[in-house]
């Protein structure tokens, strides 16, 4: 897709700010450390569609939240999704050679200081997220790492992982591939869209629409994702493709079919638009966003 109207400058505008943060807090130390520092650098800076933060800054900008408080949560959330990368990248899970386009980390650096650069970086999301820096109300604070934190575990990210090497031997349903997916990528789009709004202290109960927005474009963006795989070009992708074919694994492609796939994500992205009907033109990137979201090519 090419990107036009407010997309295309929040995504060059996000790039920057996240490159920017993860260069200012993690400086490498001059000591036996740097070799960690270096690894974790090389993973976080210049790399990936920055997504996860995007939502976090188009959500809270909706309730007038700062938008440095935004780009530091948007940056706890892309250490969490990139430490788990890394960690997918090594041997003993997909045992990737290529990520955004250059060697995954275990083969710039090895495997040992991969397991530690992906450890580092989920305990440096809740170090920001317990800084002051980020939100002076201490409640808001607490919030933000339990939301992370729900959404990063077996509740969330890592359960959707064991899910899916479960499914290399299983055979899955659609309604357990859903789940797969809810858990897998969802959690953690949904977490960065409900943290937006926490940093705009809007309370639980006024946050349904918004999570009815998070919880269609993530499975839309799974549903892209899978149709990326079976059919994108891996120079654009930066990444391995056709992996999951390979592998046996039930998608939304293999139950579906290509059309029925690409149609259900187009319904999942008109709902999440329709959950925003209360907003006006103050939440155009996040429509503009949901239907990136379905039509990337990478």
């Amino acid at each position: 897709m090419a990107e036009t109207g407010l997309l295309k400058p929040a995504l060059k505008a996000i790039a920057e700010d996240i490159d920017k943060s993860f260069d200012l807090l993690l400086p490498v130390p001059g000591d036996p450390r740097d070799r960690l520092v270096e690894a974790m650098r090389y993973a976080t800076i210049g790399g990936g569609k920055r997504v996860r933060p995007l939502l976090v800054c188009a959500t809270a900008s909706l309730f007038g939240v700062s938008r440095d408080a935004a780009v530091r949560v948007g940056t706890a959330v892309e250490a969490i999704h990139v430490y788990s990368l890394i960690h997918d990248d090594l041997p003993c899970m997909d045992n990737d050679a290529l990520r955004h386009g250059k060697p995954t980390v275990h083969l710039a650096f090895d495997d040992a200081a991969a397991v530690l650069a992906g450890d580092a970086l989920h305990d440096f999301a809740f170090e920001v997220l317990s800084d002051p820096a980020t939100s002076g109300d201490p409640f808001t604070r607490i919030e933000l790492i339990r939301t992370l934190a729900t959404a990063s575990g077996m509740n969330g990210m890592c359960g959707g992982q064991m899910m899916d090497i479960v499914a290399e031997t299983s055979s899955f349903d659609l309604p357990t591939v859903t789940r797969l997916q809810q858990l897998k990528t969802g959690a953690l789009l949904s977490a960065s869209v409900e943290m937006g709004a926490i940093l705009g202290k809007v309370p639980p109960e006024g946050r349904t629409h918004l999570r009815g927005y998070a919880r269609d474009i993530g499975l839309a963006f799974q549903i892209a994702d899978d149709l990326l795989d079976a059919e994108g070009d891996e120079a654009a992708a930066g990444k391995a493709l056709r992996k999951d074919e390979a592998q046996g694994k039930e998608t939304f492609l293999s139950l579906l079919g290509a059309e029925r796939a690409r149609e259900q994500a187009r319904i999942l992205v008109d709902q999440a638009i329709e959950f925003l009907a209360s907003y006006g033109p103050e939440a155009d990137l996040l429509r503009e966003l949901a239907r990136f979201i379905v039509e990337r090519n990478h």
